[in-house]
């Protein structure tokens, strides 16, 4: 049974309905989407006793402001944009109450720039292809197909299983840092590269540029040099694929990437990497460190073994 949860006073700058993703259809030339930082959106299910993979809202660099319309348990995690429940500081990474009349509130960013609210329950939202998360170049997904606006009601469902002070240990949870070393597989066209453009990759600092978004982050930094050309046969593009056309300056295609593109790549960020690059801002330093396929697996699943003890706990 629907019922009314929050009433949106201010959407705060960029605040989304994300889960993750519309996987099955790229073939058909839609994106994937979902959350940007996938481990962050998991772990605040998990601590309001949801699925993993239930949608939640997807908070960017400035908050909004929620009035709460009917008792609900929720949980914030990813970056800390101060939020505030009544004036006071709220919780993070730990299930709480919180009671109709209530104000839930963001100030300034401290560490990160990706919140993600979920509510035991779920919010009720229609599925697209098998997804409710948002994508807002073709206006579907979530609410409406964009981002919450002034006097928004959201639903949510009844909440059976809610539980109030689950929390992440402490070691768990990630540390968001101003310079970010992201792990890369090399590859598939690193041959299209000089060896010079191979080393001052995974040597130099590359900055996140202010026209990076949700789609790609575009970084400054050493060119990086073709044997010939930037341009292949366009094929399909992974999650963290690193594109680097004709300029020699990368890009790190991330949730709302195109399905496919015609640039080189000269290597893909790990997936457990994602989310901390995820919470990265415009202006942060990110370094490329090398390591191995079967490297790259074992860190992911040790990021899906404590999902998965989690899930156990949490039911």
């Amino acid at each position: 049974m629907s019922r009314k949860l929050f009433q949106v006073i201010k959407p705060g700058l960029l605040t989304t309905f994300q889960d993750l993703g519309r996987t099955g259809y790229q073939e058909y030339g839609l994106v994937v989407a979902g959350a940007m930082d996938d481990f962050s959106l998991q772990i605040s299910n998990l601590l309001v006793g949801n699925r993993r993979d239930e949608a939640g809202l997807e908070v960017t660099m400035m908050g909004p402001t929620l009035k709460v319309l009917e008792d609900a348990v929720i949980a914030i995690t990813g970056g800390n944009l101060s939020p505030r429940l009544n004036g006071k500081p709220a919780p993070m990474w730990k299930s709480f109450a919180v009671k109709e009349g209530q104000l839930i509130e963001f100030g300034q960013p401290m560490e990160g720039i990706r919140s993600y609210i979920s509510v035991a329950g779920g919010f009720d939202l229609p599925a697209v292809m098998g997804s409710n998360s948002t994508f807002l170049k073709a206006k579907i997904g979530g609410l409406n197909g964009r981002a919450l606006e002034k006097e928004d009601i959201l639903y949510g469902n009844e909440d059976v299983h809610a539980v109030t002070g689950r929390s992440l240990h402490y070691d768990e949870i990630p540390k968001y840092q101003k310079e970010v070393t992201a792990r890369v597989v090399l590859g598939p066209h690193q041959d299209a590269f000089t060896d010079e453009a191979i080393k001052t990759f995974l040597s130099s600092n590359y900055e996140i540029t202010p026209q990076s978004d949700r789609m790609g982050f575009r970084l400054k930094g050493p060119e990086l040099t073709h044997k010939t050309s930037a341009d292949i046969i366009s094929e399909a593009i992974p999650l963290g694929g690193i594109q680097v056309p004709a300029n020699g300056q990368p890009i790190i295609l991330m949730a709302d990437r195109q399905t496919t593109g015609g640039y080189t790549r000269i290597a893909t960020v790990i997936s457990a990497d994602i989310s901390l690059l995820a919470q990265a801002a415009p202006g942060a330093v990110v370094r490329f460190e090398e390591v191995s396929v079967e490297e790259a697996q074992e860190v992911y699943q040790g990021r899906e073994s404590l999902l998965r003890v989690l899930d156990k706990v949490s039911k």
